[in-house]
């Protein structure tokens, strides 16, 4: 338990100046003698500032690693984000979207047989010794029942979105 007295900022001045005219005399109306209460606030002031500084390089280490955190989310969001040469490269998109993504794009570009079509290639492109295809000769030549029309129809109605 502490003994305390709050004042207001504006009147700490005031409280100062009737607490030191107060001290100079006491109940019988002699001038005290003043003892410097410096020596006793000096060690808590000191553990003040110890414990201010410590909450503060706590409160700075929480920041850079919230900062850290954050800036990891963001580069993984920024991976998120096909680059504007990937989103016209249809052949990046033959490489990298699964099955079903390449179904909906397929389908979307109304191409028959989408699902047959994705699935085959997916397939033929995990045989592939890097797991994608070299350029659209070899996409054509891989995948079963993909014929050159079809793949001019996919690569014009992808270069398009």
């Amino acid at each position: 338990m502490v003994n305390a007295f709050v004042i207001a900022p504006k009147l700490e001045d005031l409280v100062l100046k009737q607490v030191v005219s107060l001290q100079k005399t006491d109940s019988s109306g002699k001038t005290a003698i003043l003892h410097p209460e410096t020596t006793k606030l000096e060690p808590r002031l000191a553990n003040l500032e110890l414990r201010l500084e410590k909450q503060f390089n706590e409160f700075k280490s929480e920041l850079i690693q919230e900062r850290q955190r954050i800036d990891s989310q963001f580069k993984q969001l920024e991976n998120l984000i096909p680059q504007k040469g990937e989103q016209s490269n249809p052949l990046s998109l033959l490489n990298s979207l699964n099955k079903d993504e390449l179904s909906i794009k397929l389908q979307r570009s109304r191409i028959p047989g989408a699902e047959k079509l994705a699935k085959a290639i997916e397939d033929a492109r995990y045989k592939k010794p890097k797991q994608e295809f070299e350029d659209y000769r070899d996409v054509v030549k891989s995948v079963k029942n993909l014929g050159d029309k079809t793949i001019l129809t996919i690569i014009d109605e992808w270069s398009r979105s």
